[in-house]
């Protein structure tokens, strides 16, 4: 799936690459330069991996409330809540970021699965009064990210990010066109995701490209963001976690979950693994050793037998090492245990993994 953005990328020289069900660019430059143009000023990265849906209707924060994890029912306009789609066995379905504006939640979730998101979530709209719609094709979608993201946001529309609070967000304009941000950290740093008119998302782009250089910052492509994200702890969809594990073993509980809202589909196996608080295997942060980066999937073996599998992995700039996530087994899960892998070896650096530090958590476990 190619995005609104593909002939600017092009026009970048962009390499690119698949990821999160879309063609992206996988970098313009190296790995190195671009997370430390992240790291120390303004990056700027396109974001069109995503499904959007609209939720309208006198019953929408009810309904809504009623079959996803999140806080819901608590949403103001202007502010937003992340959650997750459960099956009745727990298993993660979508991923999702809702935003409240005054007449309906914007929806944010991932194009890979909108087809099987958008089919759950109509089918439980029986009664209620709510209307479920497909926008995907009239937005796009962008991000700006880095430690001068709120200075260059600032420069082209006036926006104080700082000002939103987490997943907060609001009306402006950049190069005319009429754009949604989104106080939203793709790697946990100051970030902000705009959201904009299909057709007007190049200029959009253009303007921001042009302020972030100023800047002494840039674009970006997603072989930086994966190992950003990856040093950060952020976990992704369809990579680290999907419709093959719980919230607890992605480690999704103090961000995705609340537990003081009332029932959702799923929430019986989620309470369930909370109050007797043990799992038999979850999510670790990984470092690697061997001459090349292990495939997803790859599995992570000790005393010839197999104990867990790679989910994603990068070359870190920051560690200068390879590191990763992967699922493992309680019994080989320890900080410091050393397990075969693809070759090489993979050590549990954190377990479980830690979540980012400035993604918004729940306010029943903050």
């Amino acid at each position: 799936m190619d995005t609104p953005l593909h002939a600017a990328h092009r026009a970048l020289e962009a390499r690119f690459g698949s990821y999160l069900g879309a063609t992206l660019p996988a970098a313009y430059d190296t790995v190195d330069k671009e997370c430390r143009r992240a790291r120390e000023s303004a990056s700027l990265f396109d974001t069109n991996y995503h499904a959007i849906f609209e939720l309208a209707g006198a019953d929408r924060a009810r309904y809504l409330n009623a079959v996803t994890s999140g806080d819901i029912k608590s949403l103001t306009p202007g502010h937003g809540a992340l959650g997750l789609l459960l099956n009745a066995q727990g298993h993660i379905l979508a991923e999702l970021e809702t935003y409240a504006l005054e007449d309906r939640f914007l929806i944010l979730s991932h194009a890979s699965v909108a087809a099987r998101t958008l089919e759950t979530l109509d089918k439980f709209i029986i009664m209620d009064d709510c209307t479920l719609t497909d926008v995907s094709s009239q937005w796009a979608t962008c991000a700006l990210e880095g430690p001068r993201a709120a200075e260059v946001l600032r420069g082209v529309c006036e926006v104080a990010l700082s000002e939103l609070g987490p997943l907060g967000h609001q009306e402006a304009q950049i190069a005319s066109a009429p754009c949604r941000i989104l106080q939203r950290s793709h790697f946990d740093l100051p970030g902000a995701e705009i959201l904009a008119p299909a057709e007007a998302i190049p200029s959009v782009w253009q303007a921001l490209i042009e302020a972030a250089r100023a800047a002494g910052g840039g674009p970006i492509g997603w072989e930086a963001v994966n190992s950003l994200r990856i040093e950060a702890g952020v976990r992704w969809f369809g990579y680290d976690f999907d419709d093959t594990v719980i919230p607890q073993e992605a480690g999704l509980e103090t961000t995705h979950i609340s537990f003081t809202k009332g029932c959702y589909t799923g929430q019986e196996i989620v309470e369930r693994v909370r109050s007797r608080g043990r799992l038999n295997r979850w999510l670790v942060l990984l470092e690697f050793a061997g001459a090349a980066l292990p495939e997803p999937g790859a599995k992570l073996m000790a005393d010839g037998k197999e104990w867990g599998q790679v989910t994603s992995c990068a070359f870190s700039p920051a560690r200068n090492s390879k590191i990763g996530f992967g699922y493992l087994r309680r019994e080989h899960n320890s900080p410091g245990s050393v397990l075969e892998c693809a070759g090489g070896t993979a050590r549990v650096l954190e377990s479980p993994a830690n979540p980012p530090k400035n993604v918004p958590h729940s306010a029943a476990c903050a």
